[in-house]
């Protein structure tokens, strides 16, 4: 067997390797620690609070978001929590879609809603942090307005800072399917459960890697203004609380509940903007790699994030050209399992593969769900995406100015 094939040979399973612990080892790895340091960890007690039911602020932002507003104000009232304890935040700066002028009514009967408000359209970090110079209560949630919350959510949420160490808490995102939705839209929902179960192993491990935009909360005190061109302001904000030695919790049952993309347009146009901001956060979350600083942090910040937005997304069209590059090279003696045989099994899994996810992207607007096409189709879709945001961070231009993704009905 030849220097270059053996080289090439070994560099196939250390890539193939890289993506199996990216999407499934890692999981694994995790599951087992969890279990190992069960009954090892002392148990955290809750510290002793001055009230039952602290203050709490729900910032909203809600940029020409009318449509959403009547019931998320709604949705809002509805929290099980004391209404003397609850403030409602609604930031529509720059809105020009009447919102401003239906919250000022809404105003006349619900004492706690504040708006922020203004002709300037801004982007959503610094509208974000103009709000927060307005929250005067020791716990802020951020939620989006065109989700539902259960009436628990904010109750869930609150309760777990009762813990000392625990600087924030992000609740579940939850994907509403309606009938047989869309290949995007069902692909997306089976993302969605399997990053949850990945979040609860990682919340016993030690803490979350990134909160859900949706729904999480923080203690106010601990948010630090935030650059005016991140894109992810919710992953930047949460990692920067755990940087500083704080946990980031997670609350399954505090969920929020928001419709599938409107089309794999919309998702993909979605789902590049938030591989762009991935880029950016790693720039400048740079110091989180240093595992002898952040120990457990940084192992679980480079296996759940960093690999799976800056290393695997690369691997896997270097593993077809490598396969396709082994087949064209001779075995040679002592190959051992890496015969021509092999390679051209692997091959062949790697072209079925990337032809059903094909037929899956075929049917993705024939409102089905047949998983052996749209499974493949979204892992694809979703590392697509990424190369293209990692393009757009190269082009760089970032902007922080609001965009509006289209939802499905």
């Amino acid at each position: 067997m030849t220097v270059f094939y053996s080289f090439v040979g070994w560099t196939f399973c250390l890539l193939t390797f890289l993506v199996f612990y990216t999407y499934l080892g890692y999981g694994l790895v995790a599951w087992v620690l969890v279990k190992l340091r069960v009954g090892q960890s002392k148990q955290v007690k809750p510290v002793s609070t001055a009230s039952q039911w602290p203050d709490v602020t729900m910032v909203v932002p809600a940029y020409n978001e009318l449509a959403y507003l009547p019931d998320k104000v709604q949705n809002c009232l509805r929290q099980d929590y004391p209404a003397q304890h609850l403030h409602l935040l609604f930031v529509v700066e720059g809105s020009t879609d009447g919102s401003v002028e239906y919250l000022e009514k809404r105003k006349l009967n619900v004492p706690n809603l504040t708006i922020l408000s203004g002709t300037q359209r801004l982007g959503k970090i610094a509208a974000m942090n103009n709000a927060m110079r307005l929250v005067n209560t020791p716990i802020t949630i951020f939620t989006d307005a065109n989700t539902e919350l259960n009436p628990e959510a904010v109750s869930r949420l609150t309760k777990r800072f009762e813990v000392e160490t625990v600087g924030a808490v992000t609740g579940e995102k939850r994907i509403s399917l309606q009938g047989e939705e869309a290949a995007a839209g069902s692909g997306e929902g089976l993302y969605w459960r399997y990053e949850s179960f990945l979040k609860k192993l990682d919340a016993k491990l030690h803490t979350i890697v990134g909160a859900a935009g949706e729904l999480f909360a923080i203690r106010t005190a601990l948010y630090e203004p935030v650059e005016a061109d991140t894109l992810l302001d919710d992953f930047i904000i949460s990692l920067r609380i755990a940087g500083r030695g704080y946990r980031v919790d997670y609350v399954p049952d505090a969920y929020a509940l928001e419709r599938p993309s409107h089309s794999v347009a919309e998702e993909m146009k979605r789902k590049v903007r938030i591989a762009t901001g991935g880029f950016q956060a790693i720039r400048r979350l740079a110091a989180l790699l240093n595992i002898f600083r952040y120990g457990w942090l940084s192992f679980q910040y480079v296996s759940h994030r960093v690999l799976r937005w800056a290393v695997t997304p690369f691997c896997l069209p270097l593993l077809l050209l490598l396969n396709g590059i082994l087949l064209t090279q001779p075995a040679g003696p002592g190959s051992g399992l890496f015969t021509q045989s092999f390679w051209l099994f692997l091959f062949g899994c790697q072209v079925a593969f990337y032809l059903i996810a094909t037929v899956g992207y075929a049917l993705e607007n024939r409102q089905t769900r047949f998983k052996l096409t749209f499974v493949p189709f979204y892992f694809v879709f979703m590392n697509w995406c990424v190369l293209a945001g990692f393009a757009r961070f190269c082009q760089g231009n970032l902007s922080g100015v609001w965009e509006k993704s289209r939802r499905a009905a």
